[in-house]
C-alpha cells in the first residue's frame, strides 16, 4: 500500500468528521426548509454512527447542538428527550441488574438450574438456553452471555476430560486383557505339543509391545473422535447461549433497548394511548413468542449439532460414571458460593417485589394498584417510577444484618463500624453503561425533531 494511502487510512476518522458535513452542506443550502435541515442532521448522525468516527454516545449528543442552531427545536425541548420516562425505566432496570451481578446472584441461579437439569447433552443444551433466556429478561444480553459462556465451556471441558480418562482406562484394560489371553493361548499350545523350550523373556516382551502397537491406532482414532465430538458440542453450546440471550431479551420491556425505544415512540406519537404498552401488557404479548422461538432454536441446534438420537442425548434416566463426575464439578462450583448471604436474599427480595409491582401496576383486565392509589386523575405513576423507587432501596438497605457488637474487619484490615449498603455509587459508576442511555436519548431526540418537522409541514400544507 502506498504511503499516502496508509496515511489516509490511519487518519480516516478525522477526515470523515471534517469532510462529511461539507459534502452534505448543499442539502440545506439548496433547499432552505426545516425538513432539509432536519434531514441534514439525520444523515450526518447516521454516517457518523455507521463509521464510528466518533464514539456513538458522543454522536448521540449532536441533536443538542444541531437542532437549536438550525431552528428545528428549542434547546430545552431537545434536552428533555434525553431523560424521558423510558430512560428512567431503563436506568432502574440497569440498577437492578448491577445489584444482581455484584452479589453473584445470577451465577447462583444459573448453577442451581443446571444442577436440576443434569449433564446429558440435550438436557444440558436445554438447561443453558433456559437459564440464559431467563437472565437476559432482567439483565443485559451481553452480561448474560459473558457470564454463561465460561460456565458452559468449563462444564464441557470437564465432560471431555472425564470421557478421555475413561477411554484411557478402557484402553489400558483392553491391552492387559489381550496380553493375558495371548499368554493363556500360548500355554495351552505348549501343553498340547509338549514343547520343552518356552519363549524367552525377550520374546514375551516383544509380543506385548506388538500387541500395544496394534491397539495404538484404535486409541488414536477414539481420541480424535472425542475431540471432534466436543468441538461440535462446544459450537452448539456457544450458539445456544447467544441465541437464548437475544431471544430472552424480547420477553420483558426492560430486557433489551429496542423494546424501550418502541415504548418511547408510542408514547410520543400517541400521547393519549392510555399506557397501552407497560410491563404487564408487553410480557403477555412477548413471553409466548419467546417460548416458541426458544423451542424452535433448541430443536434446530439439537438437529444440527446433536442429531435426534434421543436415547443417547437424553440418557433416558441412565447416569454413567462420566455424567456423575461432570455433575460433581458443577456441584463443587455451586458449593464454592457458600450459603446464601443476607445481601443476596435482600437483592432477590427486591427483585421479586419489583417484578410483582410491574405486573400488578396496570394488568389491564382489572384496575391495578397504581390506578387505585395514584392514577385516578391521570397517568402519574409509571413503570419507570416503580423501577427507580425499588432501585433506591439498594442504597438504603444494609448488606449485612444490623447487629450490636461490631462487624469485624474489611479486606484492608480496618474495623467495620457499620455495614455498607447493597450498592454504592462507585460500583454503579463503574458498571452503568451511560453511553447506552445517551444513545437512547439521541434516538428520541431524532424522532422528536422529525415529528416536529412533519407537523410543521402538515400545518403549512393546510
Amino acid at each position: 500500500m502506498p504511503r499516502w494511502l496508509a496515511w489516509l487510512w490511519y487518519h480516516r476518522n478525522y477526515i470523515i468528521i471534517v469532510v462529511t458535513p461539507l459534502v452534505l452542506l448543499p442539502l440545506p443550502l439548496v433547499s432552505p426548509t426545516s425538513e432539509a435541515r432536519c434531514g441534514y442532521a439525520i444523515i450526518l448522525m447516521a454516517l457518523y454512527w455507521c463509521t464510528e468516527c466518533m464514539p456513538l454516545a458522543v454522536t448521540a449528543l449532536l441533536p443538542v447542538i444541531l437542532f437549536p442552531m438550525m431552528g428545528i427545536m428549542e434547546a430545552g425541548a431537545v434536552s428533555i428527550e434525553y431523560l424521558k420516562d423510558s430512560n428512567m425505566l431503563f436506568i432502574g432496570g440497569l440498577l437492578v441488574a448491577i445489584a444482581v451481578e455484584y452479589w453473584n446472584l445470577h451465577k447462583r441461579i444459573a448453577l442451581r438450574v443446571l444442577l436440576l437439569v443434569g449433564v446429558r447433552p440435550s438436557l444440558l443444551l436445554m438447561g443453558f438456553m433456559i437459564v440464559s433466556s431467563f437472565l437476559s429478561m432482567w439483565i443485559s444480553n451481553t452480561a448474560t452471555t459473558a457470564m454463561m459462556l465460561p460456565i458452559a465451556h468449563a462444564v464441557l471441558q470437564q465432560l471431555k476430560d472425564t470421557e478421555a480418562q475413561a477411554d484411557e482406562r478402557d484402553f489400558q484394560a483392553a491391552a492387559q486383557d489381550n496380553h493375558g489371553f495371548e499368554l493363556e493361548a500360548r500355554q495351552t499350545k505348549q501343553d498340547a505339543t509338549d514343547e520343552k523350550q518356552p519363549d524367552t523373556k525377550v520374546q514375551l516382551e516383544d509380543r506385548v509391545y506388538e500387541n500395544e502397537l496394534s491397539l495404538e491406532p484404535q486409541w488414536e482414532a477414539r481420541r480424535k473422535a472425542i475431540e471432534d465430538k466436543y468441538d461440535l458440542l462446544t459450537k452448539g453450546m456457544s450458539l445456544s447461549v447467544c441465541y437464548s440471550a437475544s431471544i430472552g431479551g424480547t420477553a420483558t420491556l426492560t430486557g433489551t433497548t429496542p423494546n424501550l425505544i418502541l415504548k418511547g415512540q408510542i408514547d410520543k406519537l400517541f400521547p393519549g394511548n392510555g399506557d397501552v404498552i407497560n410491563f404487564a401488557s408487553w410480557f403477555a404479548f412477548a413471553f409466548p413468542n419467546m417460548v416458541i422461538m426458544l423451542i424452535f432454536s433448541w430443536l434446530w441446534l439439537q438437529f444440527l449439532f446433536l442429531g435426534f438420537n434421543l436415547k443417547q442425548t437424553f440418557g433416558c434416566g441412565i447416569k454413567s460414571e462420566r455424567d456423575k463426575e461432570a455433575y460433581a464439578v458443577m456441584k463443587a462450583e455451586y458449593k464454592k458460593l457458600g450459603r446464601m448471604k443476607f445481601a443476596e436474599g435482600a437483592v432477590l427480595t427486591i427483585f421479586i417485589l419489583l417484578v410483582v409491582l410491574w405486573f400488578t401496576r396496570e394488568p389491564g383486565f382489572i384496575d391495578g394498584w397504581a390506578t387505585v392509589l395514584f392514577n385516578k386523575k391521570g397517568p402519574f405513576v409509571s413503570d419507570g417510577t416503580v423501577a427507580i423507587f425499588m432501585s433506591m432501596l439498594f442504597f438504603v438497605i444494609p448488606s449485612r444484618m444490623p447487629k450490636y457488637g461490631g462487624y469485624g474487619c474489611n479486606d484492608a484490615g480496618k474495623t467495620v463500624k457499620a455495614p455498607p449498603t447493597l450498592l454504592n455509587w462507585q460500583v454503579v459508576h463503574e458498571r452503568m453503561p451511560w453511553n447506552i442511555i445517551l444513545l437512547l436519548g439521541g434516538g428520541f431526540a431524532l424522532a422528536a425533531g422529525s415529528e416536529v418537522n412533519t407537523h410543521q409541514h402538515f400545518a403549512f400544507s393546510l
